[in-house]
This record gives structure tokens, C-alpha cells and sequence, in this order.
């Protein structure tokens, strides 16, 4: 099982918090730029779909894993003011909880527990460089 985790980086010139906690079914994990949980998505995939195979293992153009096609996002909490902000927080949810169930998978965890994600993120950052400057601080936090 994670204990907590948590960090505090500058993305794009933004501070952002990173915090990332155990629970016995389920793991937390908070992204925000605004000091407040955000939009909360869970994200879960049945335990039989394989984590490690050809198609998750790290893409060299961006060193992320593929984020299952069975995956299953369930929003509990607010939503996104746009569709594009919608996909985006989707994105995240995604991509967040794979890089858990496969760090998880790594270290020989049986039990597949859902990720719930909060994300709140300032509008006017640029996406792609918060995108990847929250993953690689995630990768940091988990390993």
C-alpha cells in the first residue's frame, strides 16, 4: 500500500501541489494550482486487464505509459466548465492512474485499486508543459 506522498513544484511559472495517498480500496490523488480539490474522477479497470504488455510499455516520443482501453472514468465530484476542459481533466485522470496501477504492478501489488483524482488547474497555463511537468513529478512521488 502508498503512504502519503506529496509535493510542491513550479509549473510554468504556477505552484502547483502534488499529493498522492493510500487507502485500502481505493488511492487520492490531488493536482492543484488553486489550493482546493478540484473536479474528483475515479478511474478503474477490471483486474484481469494486463498492465505490462507490449502496448503499456513507455512510449519513447513521451515516456508515459498507454493508458488501458478498459479503463473506466466515473466523475464524483463537480466538472469541468467546458468540453475541452472536460477531456482535458479525462486526460489526466487517465494517465494518473496508470502510471499508479503500473508503478503498482512493478513493486509485485496484487490488489488493483482505483484512482480517484482531484485536479484544479489554473486555465491559462500552458497544457502540454503542465501535462508533463505533473507527470514526471507523479513518476518521482510513486517510485
Amino acid at each position: 500500500m502508498l503512504s502519503i506522498h506529496s509535493t510542491s513544484v513550479e509549473l510554468e511559472g504556477v505552484p502547483t501541489e502534488i499529493m498522492v495517498q493510500g487507502f485500502a480500496d481505493r488511492i487520492l490523488v490531488l493536482v492543484t494550482q488553486l489550493g482546493k480539490v478540484g473536479n474528483l474522477i475515479q478511474a478503474s479497470i477490471p483486474s484481469t486487464t494486463p498492465l505490462l504488455s507490449a502496448d503499456l510499455d513507455e512510449d519513447s516520443t513521451n515516456g508515459l505509459p498507454a493508458p488501458p482501453a478498459a479503463i473506466q472514468l466515473t466523475p464524483l465530484l463537480g466538472g469541468a466548465p467546458s468540453e475541452h476542459l472536460q477531456t482535458l481533466h479525462s486526460l489526466y485522470a487517465a494517465q494518473i492512474a496508470t502510471i499508479i496501477w503500473v508503478e503498482e504492478a512493478k513493486k509485485m501489488v496484487v490488489n488493483r485499486r482505483s484512482v480517484v483524482v482531484g485536479i484544479a488547474l489554473h486555465r491559462d497555463a500552458d497544457e502540454r508543459n503542465t501535462f508533463h511537468g505533473v507527470m514526471n513529478h507523479l513518476y518521482r512521488l510513486v517510485k
